[in-house]
């Protein structure tokens, strides 16, 4: 394992008015949500997206402190002092996400839907099957490289999503509750503000493709069998639904394709072209979305203006 010398894009795509900061201090925004008026079904009369948008929530938790261990695992071999900034940046972020994220799991519990059984698993996977291992030398490096190219595919795809959350009219029209959406846009906005920061570490310590290609090529089925796992166990104990017929208590396609038109989730092809992108050996995050859009919203959200106050 070679730290390499890092270069920073220049290459992220233009906002609305032509101008994209060439970079940003990445700062944890210290915000809060009040849950206690949030109902079951947060867009309304649609728990197919409600659910499947809520997978985030069990799924980030757990992923996003390990994110935090690995970096800060990583942390004292970087030299660079430019990145070293981001990635305590980063660290700071993702340990804020964990939290707001766990706090839609505990309201979720008190509406009789205990997210336990999943967020076990999660725990599991990221703490003992990724978690540390009793390793030293060339061994001890290479793993920590393998999971931080884990991290890079990962944020690839918390990227696409942030990006498209923040033009998700669609949400809007459907009157989906302020509070989550406030949620689901102040994090796409950091996760779009800070989404090259792990491909960066990534290839500091490895600059080849192999490993970067060979890691999402596994991690994409992954993350799509745990997403449709999570739609499924959502669905299947929602207290809401416990009367509605069989059908109605499962996802199906033709729903992801009928909320894809209606905007309350992002389309089949759209995701297949996004994360295609992964794969060009001319790939850099800062393709994904726009950091001038982000710092806008950023600027504007409820809970991070709360949280400057």
């Amino acid at each position: 394992m070679r730290p390499s010398t890092r270069s920073r894009s220049t290459t992220d795509a233009p906002a609305p008015d032509g101008t994209e900061p060439a970079s940003v201090m990445l700062q944890a925004r210290d915000v809060t949500f009040d849950w206690s008026s949030l109902p079951a079904h947060w867009i309304p009369g649609d728990p197919f997206s409600t659910h499947v948008l809520n997978v985030l929530h069990l799924l980030l938790p757990a992923g996003e402190e390990w994110f935090v261990d690995v970096f800060t695992e990583a942390l004292p071999l970087i030299h660079d002092e430019s990145l070293r900034e981001d990635v305590v940046g980063f660290i700071g972020q993702e340990a804020v996400h964990s939290h707001a994220h766990q706090g839609v799991l505990d309201h979720l519990r008190e509406r009789g839907l205990d997210p336990t059984p999943f967020t076990d698993q999660m725990h599991w996977m990221f703490g003992r099957l990724l978690g540390p291992r009793p390793l030293t030398g060339l061994r001890a490096e290479n793993y920590l490289v393998e999971r931080l190219a884990v991290i890079a595919a990962i944020e690839h795809v918390t990227a696409f999503l942030g990006d498209w959350v923040l033009g998700a009219d669609g949400l809007d029209r459907a009157g989906t509750d302020p509070v989550m959406l406030d949620l689901l846009r102040w994090h796409g906005a950091e996760e779009v503000e800070h989404r090259s920061v792990a491909y960066d570490v990534l290839r500091y310590f490895d600059p080849g493709e192999t490993r970067r290609i060979r890691t999402q090529l596994l991690v994409a089925p992954v993350l799509l069998w745990l997403w449709i796992r999570g739609a499924r166990f959502l669905m299947a104990t929602d207290p809401e639904l416990a009367h509605a017929p069989a059908s109605a208590r499962r996802p199906h396609m033709s729903d992801w394709l009928a909320a894809s038109r209606r905007g309350t989730m992002p389309g089949p092809v759209g995701i297949a072209r996004r994360m295609s992108r992964y794969f060009r050996r001319s790939y850099h995050p800062s393709q994904e979305g726009s950091t001038a859009q982000a710092v806008h919203y950023l600027a504007t959200s409820p809970a991070a203006l709360g949280a400057l106050r």
